[in-house]
């Protein structure tokens, strides 16, 4: 019996060899960014806080490569359709102080995702509400794009635009 151990323990020490456990990338926050759920997690978790709770500026900048721009499609006052670019650093400015002072949940409710090689985009439609139980207050889809070095994702960039009478979320969106 203990000679037909030896070769099955010579296999298995040779596949561990071989194929050495995916290490995981836990940022200093917990985030797991090593695979596109925990990254997806992350940038979620990150802008959702509770009133009176600050945005970590921080945590976010772990998320992303170095010099990531982010930004929002809208129509403004006279129907116009408009965009809105910045920086990571420029967006926390801008919005940090609102989402502290009112409370702000965001949440996945759908994910299409497309990869080619190490990059990946992925279409991921939002729900927000000012409390975690609190009603919708909107809707939308966030395009984020990402890239894989082989050990973690870093996102490159995200947009997005809300939900309107003019432009509503497609029904393949919400699947």
């Amino acid at each position: 019996m203990k000679k037909n151990i030896l070769p099955l323990l010579i296999a298995i020490i040779s596949i561990a060899v071989t194929f050495p456990a995916h290490s995981q990338v836990i940022t200093k926050y917990g985030d797991n960014v090593s695979t596109l759920d925990g990254i997806i997690k992350a940038y979620y978790g990150v802008v959702s806080v509770k009133k009176g709770e600050k945005v970590s500026y921080e945590r976010d900048s772990l998320l992303h490569i170095a010099n990531a721009h982010v930004g929002a499609g809208y129509t403004d006052k006279q129907g116009k359709q408009q965009f809105s670019y910045m920086t990571l650093k420029q967006y926390h400015k801008l919005a940090d102080p609102s989402l502290s002072k009112n409370g702000f949940d965001e949440r996945e409710i759908a994910r299409r995702v497309e990869k080619f090689g190490s990059i990946y985009h992925v279409w991921s439609t939002y729900e927000s509400r000012n409390t975690v139980d609190g009603p919708v207050t909107e809707r939308g889809i966030n395009s984020i794009e990402l890239f894989n070095d082989g050990t973690r994702f870093w996102i490159l960039a995200w947009f997005y635009d809300g939900e309107r009478k003019d432009n509503p979320i497609p029904a393949e969106y919400l699947k």
